[in-house]
């Protein structure tokens, strides 16, 4: 809901759309794989702030030139969702509609926003629209540019992640700044996939990934308790003294990401033992870029090994270094699995990753900060998923390099989203202060 005060804030909001400057073709056709549509149900949004100095040059006409051509490379994100007659699976027809396109203004300067810290307010510099629900009017992907008083903008990225995980959407918005800065995209992306070959499966249900109810053509999961987002920076300083107390001096051969993730999971097992609000989660997911693939030469897709993670003991009374060890070498990628699942149903069955189990989400090495507007990179960017089950999500990305500080064998900084039901919250965030990753 956005109440009257937060409407006053964004304002002056205009409508439109943005596709190919070519036509693609007719009958060109892209499938979903198996995982593309166990995230279905998800979609990542994504706020790019950029200062004064690097917004010069951004107008509107400017910005859509340069999509027009770049969306050559891209018309498969341009397209709509359809239902095979014979199957009834989703694919995407590509059709050059074209992605929404959203301009508005805010009252407020960069600087005054950013220290405002109130980060749900970000909704209104990005789309929630979700797919559904009439499929074929339904935008894929959503942009929304927000100037501010100051001259500063930004750039908000409604993606549903049945397109592709995080690492391809940062490789497609970091590709539009190239292409803003008058480099070349020397060949298509995207390769429309045929469609994929059915499987009978293994006949067993992933761990990371559950069932949803039916949600027909209207793309979003039905949560059984409101969900609330929390974020938070970490300091090099806080993150250093984070390492130091779990692996002693040798930080630099300790693993930041699962370091924080290790107590963050601690957090929430006291949050919910003590409250009475829920089991210890001993059964994790682990989200990561698969190292093995080159997501910049590829078809746009899911990629991200998805891992589960299971405890046999106390979550609360297991050693941290211990946890740690489990989240980073323990893992048991089930992408495999998911994609079985969803094929082995007629018409792809209705799954969700995000929330399954408290999912963990690693995006430190999708170039989160990739996106580069002549010579200009974002102050900040602002990561979060909309679509997250009742398990809840915990979101780590790198803070942005210029403004981190980084010792000799240190860690940079990190900024924490936390997503988890309301009345989880509060809990969670009292254990993350005595374990002093709040200040």
């Amino acid at each position: 809901m956005v109440f009257p005060q937060e409407e006053s804030l964004v304002y002056d909001v205009r409508l439109s759309s943005v596709g190919p400057a070519r036509s693609t073709g007719t009958d060109v056709f892209h499938n979903p794989s198996g995982l593309d549509l166990a995230m279905k149900l998800h979609y990542l949004r994504v706020v790019y702030f950029f200062e004064s100095e690097g917004a010069q040059g951004l107008s509107v006409m400017k910005i859509k030139e340069t999509m027009f051509t770049w969306f050559n490379h891209y018309f498969i994100a341009c397209g709509r969702f359809r239902r095979s007659e014979t199957s009834g699976r989703p694919y995407i027809k590509c059709n050059d509609c074209g992605a929404r396109f959203i301009e508005a203004k805010c009252n407020k300067s960069l600087d005054e926003w950013l220290e405002m810290k109130d980060w749900p307010l970000h909704k209104l510099l990005v789309s929630h629209q979700v797919i559904g629900p009439e499929l074929q009017f339904s935008p894929p992907v959503l942009f929304q540019v927000t100037y501010f008083k100051c001259g500063g903008v930004s750039l908000g990225l409604s993606w549903a992640h049945v397109l592709g995980d995080p690492v391809c959407a940062s490789e497609f918005i970091n590709s539009w700044g190239r292409a803003m800065s008058g480099l070349g995209l020397n060949k298509p992306i995207n390769i429309p996939r045929p469609t994929p070959p059915t499987t009978n499966g293994s006949g067993k249900d992933p761990v990371s990934a559950k069932r949803a109810d039916p949600v027909g053509d209207h793309w979003i999961p039905a949560n059984n308790c409101k969900m609330d987002t929390f974020s938070f920076h970490l300091t090099s300083a806080q993150m250093n003294y984070l390492q130091a107390q779990m692996w002693g001096p040798s930080i630099e051969q300790s693993p930041p990401f699962e370091s924080l993730c290790a107590v963050i999971w601690r957090c929430i097992a006291e949050a919910r033992a003590g409250s009475g609000s829920g089991s210890e989660p001993k059964i994790v997911t682990v989200c990561k870029k698969d190292n093995n693939k080159n997501s910049s030469d590829e078809m746009l897709g899911n990629k991200q090994v998805i891992s589960k993670v299971e405890a046999e003991s106390s979550i609360i009374e297991t050693d941290l270094r211990r946890l740690a060890r489990m989240l980073g070498e323990e893992g048991v990628d089930e992408r495999k699995e998911i994609e079985e699942a969803v094929n082995k149903e007629e018409g792809g069955s209705d799954m969700y990753v995000y929330g399954a189990n408290l999912t963990f989400v690693d995006l430190e090495e999708g170039d989160v900060y990739g996106l580069e507007v002549k010579g200009h990179k974002p102050k900040f960017v602002y990561y979060s998923i909309q679509g997250v089950g009742d398990e809840g999500a915990v979101l780590v990305l790198p803070c942005p390099k210029p403004n981190s500080i980084k010792s000799n064998n240190g860690s940079e900084g990190r900024f924490v989203t936390i997503i988890l039901p309301e009345d989880q919250m509060g809990t969670v965030i009292s254990h993350l202060k005595n374990n002093a990753l709040l200040l």
